[in-house]
């Protein structure tokens, strides 16, 4: 048989180029059950992630880019699950959001932050392009580049709405509101996450995290209200 990736001819279970097996088993229960558990095993899946983003974010994140990439999960996936879980979270226990917003206007800056209230995760990658920006800024004498502090602020973000979820279920029991501190708590978990990313040794690097997730995040509003308005300027 051939090899569907290599095309190459293959007289072994597996291809000697690529590792894969040139006849594929058909989808069925085991092959779904196989999968979840691929993806929720604690050795090198989401709970493993969560463990190691929750006690050492910044070693772990950093052994990712510059060691080891098989232990955590993907982190554009390991994001969307996470504002997944909070989505669902909020939705059963009619939580509001962490920030919140209410705007009885229609711009189209308006309609931005609406459609990142019911779409967390991907509005958490765009600020986190922000955060990013700003950190390559304050940590330039670090010798990661643009997209690896990216990945950073995937994981971070990530596990910050996993803590808000936790304040979620807990506000949703209890009655009484907790996300204001869930938003302090995320502030806090981002700062010391960042600074630990870079070298957590120095104080000076708390207060570089600090101002780098503020300034993104303020940017970040501030880029939507000044594009949106310059939009509604155009279709007037």
């Amino acid at each position: 048989m051939n090899c569907n990736t290599c095309q190459i001819e293959v007289t072994t279970p597996y291809c000697p180029t690529c590792g894969q097996s040139p006849k594929l088993k058909r989808i069925d229960g085991h092959y779904i059950i196989h999968e979840i558990g691929h993806v929720l095993h604690f050795e090198k899946g989401i709970f493993y992630t969560i463990k190691e983003l929750l006690t050492k974010p910044g070693n772990a994140v950093r052994r990712f880019i510059t060691l080891d990439r098989s232990r955590l999960v993907k982190p554009i996936i390991f994001i969307i699950i996470a504002s997944l879980i909070y989505s669902i979270i909020a939705h059963y226990f009619h939580v509001d959001s962490f920030v919140s917003y209410n705007n009885a206007k229609e711009g189209t800056s308006d309609k931005v932050f609406s459609w990142g209230d019911s779409h967390s995760g991907y509005m958490n990658i765009i600020i986190g392009v922000f955060i990013a920006i700003w950190a390559k800024l304050f940590f330039r004498k670090y010798d990661f580049n643009f997209f690896e502090i990216l990945i950073l602020m995937c994981f971070v973000s990530g596990m910050s709405m996993l803590i808000f979820s936790v304040f979620a279920i807990i506000e949703g029991i209890v009655g009484s509101s907790l996300m204001s501190v869930a938003g302090v708590v995320g502030i806090v978990y981002c700062t010391w996450a960042i600074a630990q990313f870079f070298d957590g040794g120095k104080i000076s690097n708390y207060l570089k995290a600090f101002f780098s997730y503020v300034l993104g995040m303020l940017t970040f509003v501030f880029t939507v209200i000044l594009l949106g308005g310059l939009i509604d300027l155009i279709l007037k």
